[in-house]
C-alpha cells in the first residue's frame, strides 16, 4: 500500500476543534452572537468553521460530465470505469463523499451507493423534529437525487455481510455485488433486542425513520394524558425526552414523560455547568428522570423494572446508546465490540475496506459517537478512497480532542458547552439552527454542471432543438405516435399465410396447429445507473404486450448495448443483465434462449419474445357499453424524468417519489392478464403514447367512443405535484399533439397525466359491464391498483374526459 502522509487537506480553513482554549467566557458567548451575521452568508462560515466541510474542489478539465437535465450529470462517463468503489450506507461521511466526488469526479472508477432507504437523516435536528421545529423533509438527505448528482450507482438494498477473499458484499434482496474497493459507514441502532417486548412495543431513536413514522402516529392519537418513556439518559437521550415534553406541552396535553437509565451519573460527558443547566430544564418541563433503573420487559402500555414497578408508557423509545450492527462482527475485520477498528487514514484491518462514522472507532484514538467526527472525516475518507484507487499517498485523521457541544432544550433555547465553559439561550439554539441548516443546505440545490456551448456557426434552428426537455430513459426515450405514422405509412400488408396481426396489435400474430403464437420485441434507454434494475423493468416492460395478447410467455432473447467498460466490469454487468433477465423470465414460466451483445454510446438493453395462446384477445373489438379497466397507476414518465433532471419540490422528497414509482413498475402484470383474459372483448398495455394514445388506438381498432373520469384513474404518488409544477418527460409533447385533436378533457394536471408515457405499465381492459366490479375486486385481491376508469361509447372515434 502507498506510504501515510499526515499533512492535512490543502485549503481547509483552522476548524473549531483546533482553536486554542479561551481564557475567558467572552470567547463563547461570542459563539452565540454569531448569528447576527447575514443569513445569505452564514451558512457557509460557520459550515467551513463548525463543521469542517471542504470548499468545493474544481472541475477537472475536460472530465465534467455531459448534462441530460439542468444539474445532472450524463449515465456515461466521458472516459470509461474499470474498477468499481463501493460505499455501503448513506451515513454523514458518505453523503459527503459522493457530493464531493460530483465535483471534481475519479476517472476510470464507477461509484456504488448501497443503502436500505432512499433518505437518510440528519441526526442533528432530530430533536427539532420531534419538537415540532422541523418538517421531516427538512432533515432528509435525498440519497436518489445526491448519488444521480455524483453519477453513482445507487442500490436500495441493506448490506449483510462481506466475503473479503471473493471481494463480493452481500445484500438482503439481491445477489452479491463485487468489488474492488470499499467503505462502511452504516450507523447505529439503540434497539434493545435483549429485553421481553422492546421489538413489539418499543421503537428505538436510531435508525431515525421508524421513530419519526411512530411519533408522527403517536400524535394523531390525541391523547389528553399521554405518557412517554424514553430509555437512556445520555445527551441524545435527554434531548429527546425535552423535545417530546415540549411538543405534548405546545399541543396541550397533560404529558408524562420518563427518562430512565442504569447509571447514578446522568451526562458524564458534559460539566457541571452544563449538566446543572439541562437537568434543570428537565425539571422545568416536569420531566420525570429515573437513574439506576434496570428495565426487564417492555408492554403496549408499560415498562417494568427490575424492582417490579410498572411505568405507564403509551410510547416507549430506546435511546440507550450505541450498537453495532451484527454482521459487521462476522465479516473477520478488527472490531471493539462490533466496531470497525480503523487506523489513522480510516483504514479497516483490511486494506481494501474503509470505516467511518459511528460504526466505526479509530483505534489509536476513539472518540465519542457524534455526528461532527463523521463529517469532519468526510474529506479524509474522500482522499483516502482516490488515493488508493490512483495509488497516491494516504492522509492522516486528526479528530479534534473537544467539540461545540449544542444541546436542545425542547423549546427553541439551547445550552453550549466546550472546554468547560457554558452558556444557554436563544442565540445557542439559532446558533445550532443555522449550523444544521449551513449542513443540510449542500444537499439541497446542487450547483449546475456547465452545459456544452454551441460552436460560433452552427446549422439555423440547433439552438431551439437543443433547448428542448432533455431527452429522457425508458418508454421517455420513444419515437413519437406522429413520427412513426409517417415512417410505417408505407410499409405493406403481409404475405405469409400464418400472419394473423391486426392494425396496431401489440404484437405480431402467427397461426399454429394449436392456436396463435405473438411475438415482440422492444428495448428501452437506461435511466438508472443501476443495470440489474434496468433489465428486470425492460423485460417486464416487454412481457406486457405478451399479456396483452393473453399470451403465455415462451422464451426471450436479450440486445444489450453496454457503454464503454473496463473488462471487468464489462463482464460484471452483463452478468447483471442477463442474471436478472433470466430470474425474471423464468418467475412467468419462460426462459432467456440467447441473445446479442455490443459496445455503444449508453446502456440500452432490449428483449424480443414469443407466447402461446390459444387466441390472441385484439386490439380492436371493444363494445359499447363495456367498462374499461386500468390496472396500474399513471405517472412513470413524470417521475422519471423529474428524477433524471433533479426535480426539487419543496413539499416532496424526490428519492421516495421515484421509489414508490419503481416499486410499481416491477410489479409483473401476468396475474392482471390471467384474471382479465378469458372476459375481455379488448386489451392493451399502457406504455409510450400514455393512456389516452393507447386508448384511442383501442377505439379507433373497435369503431367507438370512450368517456373517462379523472377522478377514477389511479396515480402515482407525486406525479400530480410534479405535473403542475411543469415537469414532463420528453415524448409528452408529441404524445399529446397526437391525441388533442380526438380528445377533450378539462384543464387539469392530472389531464396531463394521461399522455404521460408509461415504461412497464399496467393493462388496459374493455370488459362487459356487467363482470366489471368483480374482476376489479379479484385485481386487487391479487395486489393490483386497478380501478374502473370509464365506459365504451357508441360515436366516432372521440375520448372525452370528465373530472
Amino acid at each position: 500500500m502507498p506510504p501515510e502522509r499526515g499533512s492535512r487537506p490543502r485549503g481547509h480553513r483552522a476548524t473549531l476543534g483546533r482553536r486554542r482554549r479561551p481564557k475567558t467566557l467572552a470567547a463563547l458567548r461570542g459563539l452565540a452572537l454569531q448569528p447576527r451575521i447575514k443569513a445569505r452568508r452564514l451558512p457557509i462560515t460557520i459550515a467551513a468553521r463548525s463543521l469542517a466541510i471542504p470548499p468545493e474542489p474544481p472541475h477537472e478539465a475536460g472530465l465534467t460530465p455531459f448534462l441530460t437535465g439542468p444539474t445532472a450529470p450524463a449515465m456515461t462517463p466521458s472516459l470509461p470505469p474499470i474498477r468499481d468503489l463501493v460505499l455501503l450506507g448513506g451515513g454523514h461521511a458518505h453523503a459527503l463523499v459522493l457530493r464531493m466526488w460530483a465535483m471534481d469526479p475519479l476517472p476510470g472508477t464507477r461509484l456504488t451507493l448501497i443503502n436500505p432507504d432512499p433518505v437518510a437523516p440528519y441526526t442533528g435536528m432530530l430533536p427539532g423534529l420531534i419538537a415540532g421545529h422541523y418538517r421531516r423533509e427538512e432533515l432528509m438527505i435525498d440519497l436518489v437525487r445526491l448519488a444521480r448528482f455524483a453519477g453513482a450507482r445507487l442500490i436500495l438494498d441493506r448490506a449483510t455481510g462481506i466475503d473479503r477473499d471473493a471481494r463480493l458484499i452481500h445484500l438482503s434482496a439481491r445477489p452479491p455485488l463485487p468489488y474492488d474497493l470499499a467503505a462502511i459507514d452504516i450507523g447505529i441502532t439503540s434497539d434493545l433486542p435483549a429485553v421481553p417486548g422492546a421489538s413489539d412495543h418499543a421503537v428505538a431513536a436510531k435508525p431515525l425513520g421508524a421513530y419519526a413514522a411512530g411519533w408522527e402516529a403517536f400524535l394523531t392519537r390525541r391523547l389528553a394524558c399521554p405518557r412517554v418513556a424514553i430509555l437512556g439518559a445520555g445527551l441524545g437521550g435527554v434531548e429527546l425526552a425535552l423535545a417530546t415534553a415540549h411538543r405534548l406541552r405546545t399541543l396541550g396535553s397533560k404529558a408524562e414523560v420518563t427518562l430512565l437509565d442504569q447509571s447514578d451519573t446522568p451526562l458524564s460527558s458534559l460539566s457541571r455547568s452544563a449538566r446543572r443547566k439541562v437537568l434543570g430544564q428537565l425539571a422545568a418541563l416536569g420531566i420525570s428522570l429515573r437513574l439506576g433503573a434496570e428495565v426487564t420487559a417492555i408492554g403496549p402500555a408499560s415498562v417494568t423494572l427490575s424492582t417490579g414497578e410498572a411505568i405507564g408508557s403509551d410510547f416507549t423509545v430506546t435511546a440507550t446508546g450505541a450498537r453495532p450492527q451484527a454482521w459487521l462482527a462476522a465479516t473477520g475485520l478488527a472490531h471493539d465490540r462490533g466496531f470497525l477498528t480503523t487506523d489513522a487514514t480510516l483504514r479497516t484491518s483490511d486494506p481494501l475496506i474503509f470505516a467511518s462514522g459511528d460504526c466505526a472507532v479509530l483505534a489509536d484514538d476513539p472518540r465519542p459517537k457524534a455526528g461532527v467526527f463523521a463529517v469532519r472525516a468526510a474529506p479524509v475518507l474522500l482522499h483516502n478512497l482516490r488515493a488508493t484507487l490512483s495509488g497516491q499517498p494516504l492522509r492522516r485523521f486528526r479528530p479534534q480532542t473537544d467539540y461545540l457541544k449544542l444541546i436542545s432544550l425542547g423549546g427553541k433555547s439551547a445550552t453550549a458547552e466546550k472546554w468547560g465553559l457554558t452558556l444557554t439561550g436563544p442565540r445557542l439554539w439559532r446558533l445550532k439552527d443555522r449550523i444544521d441548516r449551513a449542513f443540510m443546505d449542500r444537499f439541497g440545490s446542487f450547483p449546475a454542471m456547465p452545459a456544452p456551448k454551441l460552436p460560433a456557426q452552427a446549422t439555423e434552428g440547433l439552438a431551439a432543438h437543443l433547448g428542448q426537455r432533455p431527452l429522457c430513459g425508458g418508454c421517455g426515450a420513444k419515437l413519437g405516435p406522429g413520427v412513426l405514422s409517417v415512417a410505417l405509412a408505407t410499409l405493406p400488408p403481409p404475405q405469409r399465410t400464418e400472419v394473423r396481426s391486426g392494425p396496431g396489435d401489440d404484437a405480431a400474430i402467427l397461426a399454429t396447429p394449436s392456436g396463435v403464437q405473438v411475438l415482440t420485441t422492444d428495448h428501452l434507454r437506461a435511466f438508472t445507473n443501476d443495470p440489474r434494475l434496468m433489465a428486470r423493468l425492460t423485460a417486464l416492460h416487454a412481457l406486457g404486450d405478451i399479456w396483452a395478447m393473453g399470451a403465455t410467455p415462451q422464451v426471450a432473447l436479450a440486445q444489450v448495448t453496454l457503454p464503454r467498460l473496463g473488462p471487468d466490469l464489462q463482464s460484471r454487468v452483463l452478468a447483471e443483465i442477463m442474471e436478472e433477465a433470466v430470474a425474471t423470465f423464468r418467475a412467468v414460466g419462460a426462459d432467456v434462449v440467447g441473445g446479442h451483445s455490443t459496445e455503444g454510446a449508453e446502456l440500452t438493453i432490449g428483449f424480443t419474445v414469443t407466447g402461446t395462446a390459444e387466441r390472441a384477445i385484439p386490439k380492436g373489438g371493444a363494445l359499447p357499453g363495456d367498462a374499461l379497466i386500468l390496472t396500474k397507476p399513471l405517472g412513470s414518465g413524470t417521475i422519471l424524468a423529474a428524477e433524471m433532471a433533479m426535480a426539487e419540490l419543496p413539499t416532496l422528497m424526490m428519492g421516495e417519489v421515484w421509489t414508490a414509482c419503481i416499486a410499481l413498475m416491477t410489479r409483473a402484470q401476468g396475474s392482471a392478464a390471467a384474471i382479465l383474459g378469458p372476459l375481455a372483448h379488448a386489451m392493451t398495455d399502457v406504455t409510450g403514447f400514455g393512456l389516452a394514445g393507447h386508448l384511442l388506438e383501442m377505439l379507433e381498432a373497435s369503431a367507438s367512443a370512450a368517456t373517462i373520469r379523472l377522478a377514477d384513474i389511479p396515480l402515482m404518488p407525486g406525479a400530480v405535484e410534479l405535473a403542475s409544477a411543469g415537469l414532463g418527460s420528453s415524448l409528452h409533447p408529441a404524445n399529446l399533439a397526437a391525441v388533442s385533436w380526438r380528445m377533450t378533457a378539462p384543464e387539469d394536471p392530472r389531464t396531463l397525466l394521461l399522455t404521460d408515457p408509461q415504461t412497464a405499465g399496467g393493462l388496459l381492459a374493455a370488459v362487459p359491464a356487467d363482470k366489471a366490479a368483480d374482476l376489479v375486486q379479484m385485481l386487487r385481491a391479487a395486489g393490483h391498483d386497478a380501478a374502473l376508469i370509464g365506459r365504451v361509447t357508441e360515436g366516432a372515434v372521440q375520448l372525452t374526459v370528465i373530472s
